[in-house]
C-alpha cells in the first residue's frame, strides 16, 4: 500500500468553507454514485470501505460508456460494489453544465491523481493530516477498462484487478 503525498490543498478549503456539491445519485441497479468528495469520505470513514472514485466523460466518452454497459451494470459489480466500497463519480461532460464547485473538486482531484484519459478509477482512502486541516492520499491503486478480458465477462476480470488492490490492504 503506498501513501501518495499529495495534499488536497482543495480539500481544506472545502472542509473550511462547508461546501457540498450535488451529493448523490441512484441508478436503476441501486448504486448509490455520490459526485461529493466529503460525502463519499464520511461513508468511507464510518464504513471502513474505500473510494471508488470514477473519472468518467458520461456524456460523450465511448470507453466510459463500454465500461458501463460490460462491467459496472453487472449483477457480478453490482454486488461486489455494494459490499466493498463507496463510489465516486467524477464526471467531465460537454454537453451538460455542472456546478462550479463540482467542476472544481472534480478537476482538483483530475490533477491530484494525475488522470489523463478517461475512464480512469482510483480506488483510496483520504487519511487526515497530523495538522488536522489537509487530507493524504492513501491510494490502493487504479483501474481502467480491463485489458485482455473475455469478451461478455469484462466484469470477472475488472473485480479481479480490484479485488487484488482490496487484498493488499488487508495484508498490511
Amino acid at each position: 500500500m503506498k501513501k501518495l503525498k499529495n495534499i488536497f490543498v482543495f480539500v481544506a478549503v472545502i472542509v473550511s468553507t462547508g461546501f457540498s456539491a450535488q451529493s448523490t445519485h441512484t441508478v436503476d441497479d441501486g448504486l448509490v454514485w455520490h459526485t461529493d468528495l466529503m460525502k463519499a469520505n464520511e461513508l468511507s470513514t464510518i464504513s471502513n470501505k474505500p473510494i471508488f472514485a470514477f473519472f468518467t466523460g458520461s456524456d460523450w466518452c465511448g470507453w466510459c460508456k463500454k465500461l458501463e454497459r460490460d462491467v459496472l451494470s453487472k449483477p457480478e459489480f453490482i454486488q461486489w460494489a455494494k459490499k466493498n466500497v463507496v463510489l465516486l463519480e467524477l464526471d467531465f461532460p460537454r454537453n451538460k453544465q455542472l456546478s462550479p464547485a463540482l467542476m472544481q473538486q472534480n478537476a482538483g482531484l483530475q490533477q491530484t491523481f494525475q488522470v489523463k484519459g478517461y475512464p480512469t478509477i482510483w480506488l483510496f482512502f483520504l487519511i487526515p493530516n497530523s495538522d488536522g486541516v489537509r487530507m493524504d492520499i492513501d491510494a490502493l491503486g487504479s483501474l481502467g477498462y480491463p485489458p485482455g478480458a473475455e469478451p461478455g465477462n469484462e466484469q470477472v476480470k475488472f473485480l479481479k484487478d480490484a479485488n487484488s488492490f482490496l487484498e493488499k490492504r488487508t495484508l498490511k
